[in-house]
């Protein structure tokens, strides 16, 4: 098992490879779902639940399933889970099945699902498959969240159907298209975000590559130091000639 492709798949959906604010993927559910942070965390949890399953499964059969026939095969696999976790939500959820069931169905044409088992799941071993679908899902979850959160804070003045009392409250129209605008400023955000971390993570190796250089350097002083330092019984390279003085008047 390589540590650093497992740490590498489990973390790299929530930042690096976020699949909405960097990727740019599931749209559709991004805006409609991100009205209230209940919908929102609800669309979340549901696509994690098929992404972790539906790339596990993928990548156990990537063996099996004919290269011609992968794309129909792994919509029949993905639309299992999604039927599976439509029934749970009908029966556990009812009131919150109501108001997004049609976009639970269409979790099985979700293009970060179809994205990450044809690219990844497809390719790899089922662990690292699971933890690349763990790791785009916690993204997604995470992304509809705080997109959930700030449009029901600023269109409503509260979380959960608790709101402030004189908070001006947008209309339906409005609020629709001002989730437009938190998409684009949370994208900005993001991009920010990587490039701090990208510049921060620069920084760092240029400072340990000066380190490094100037310890290799003082290494080779240290040892030209002692290179030079004379035996004992030796003279010194670095002391004075003696002169020798001969006597003319013997001679």
């Amino acid at each position: 098992m390589d540590g650093k492709k497992l740490k590498e798949a489990l973390f790299s959906g929530i930042i690096k490879n976020n699949p909405v604010f960097v990727l740019v993927l599931g749209m559709c559910p991004t805006l409609a779902m991100t009205t209230t942070l209940s919908q929102a965390f609800a669309m979340g949890v549901a696509t994690l639940a098929v992404l972790v399953c539906s790339n596990t499964i993928i990548s156990l059969l990537r063996g099996v399933i004919p290269l011609k026939m992968r794309i129909p095969s792994y919509i029949v696999i993905i639309s299992t889970f999604v039927i599976m976790v439509e029934m749970l939500m009908r029966r556990f959820l009812p009131d919150l099945y109501a108001t997004m069931r049609t976009f639970i169905s269409l979790i099985v044409v979700n293009c970060i699902i179809l994205a990450r088992a044809e690219s990844y799941a497809s390719k790899n071993a089922p662990l690292y498959a699971a933890a690349d679908g763990l790791s785009m899902g916690v993204g997604f979850t995470l992304s509809l969240c705080l997109m959930g959160a700030v449009r029901e804070i600023l269109t409503t003045g509260g979380l959960f159907g608790a709101s402030v009392s004189g908070f001006p409250q947008m209309e339906a129209g409005a609020a629709n298209v001002f989730g437009f605008i938190v998409l684009a400023f949370l994208m900005a955000g993001m991009n920010a975000l990587k490039s701090f971390l990208k510049e921060s993570k620069n920084r760092k190796l240029i400072l340990e590559e000066k380190a490094n250089r100037l310890s290799y350097f003082g290494k080779d002083a240290s040892l030209a130091g002692e290179n030079s330092t004379p035996a004992a019984g030796e003279p010194s390279n670095n002391s004075a000639p003696v002169s020798v003085q001969t006597d003319k008047e013997g001679v």
